[in-house]
């Protein structure tokens, strides 16, 4: 049965690999010329995307062309490794190192930013967080454990709600409302870590060492 983490993990992963998909198809789309500078926006000229100011993102790559089917090569390799192969000894390193390209290619900051985080918790999949088990009381980390799936549907739900959810009600209704946007991506980022934090809690209870007295 795969632990909670693991899941939690990849199914991050892929998450941010299809964020990281979407940037590389609006970079695509804007053909063979040359990126304005470092900072890009992915979707510049789609009016449903201006919610999110354009997808905002970073490239160092000289074409725009190149640098959507590089992102996109990357956001498949992201999902491929989220899914297959972050619970080996190289899982965290290589998941961290693919984050890195991510960014530099054109894959936004938000995806980049998520696979950094399950790089790092991805290190920590056989033996846990030791500072979380000691320092975290075990009721507490019965209840996470408890709530890990809830969790893990909220954070889902939410990211899809920023993308493609508010892309699909832009184009339909207007939505200008900073306010919104801004509540729904901390939120989103909020779920992430606690269920991730809940993942771990689930890990730690069903271990005979990471069960409280």
């Amino acid at each position: 049965m795969a632990r909670a983490a693991h899941v939690s993990v990849s199914t991050y992963g892929v998450i941010a690999a299809l964020a990281g998909v979407e940037h590389g198809v609006g970079a695509m789309l804007q053909g063979n010329v040359r990126p304005d500078g470092l900072v890009i926006q992915s979707w510049p000229d789609a009016p449903a995307y201006a919610v999110l100011g354009g997808e905002p993102a970073m490239t160092v790559v000289p074409n725009m062309l190149l640098s959507g089917v590089l992102t996109v090569v990357v956001s498949v390799a992201l999902a491929v490794w989220s899914v297959r192969y972050v619970g080996t000894d190289r899982g965290g390193p290589v998941l961290i190192g693919l984050s890195v390209l991510l960014l530099l290619v054109g894959g936004g900051f938000g995806p980049p930013i998520l696979g950094l985080v399950l790089g790092l918790a991805a290190t920590r999949l056989d033996g846990g967080w030791p500072w979380f088990e000691e320092h975290v009381s075990g009721g507490i980390r019965r209840a996470l454990a408890v709530g890990w799936r809830f969790l893990l549907v909220v954070g889902v739900a939410c990211w899809l709600a920023l993308w493609p959810g508010l892309v699909l009600v832009n184009r339909r209704w207007t939505v200008d409302d900073p306010v919104l946007v801004g509540g729904l991506v901390a939120l989103a980022f909020a779920a992430f870590f606690a269920s991730l934090a809940a993942g771990f809690a689930a890990d730690s209870v069903r271990r005979p060492s990471g069960r409280p007295p």
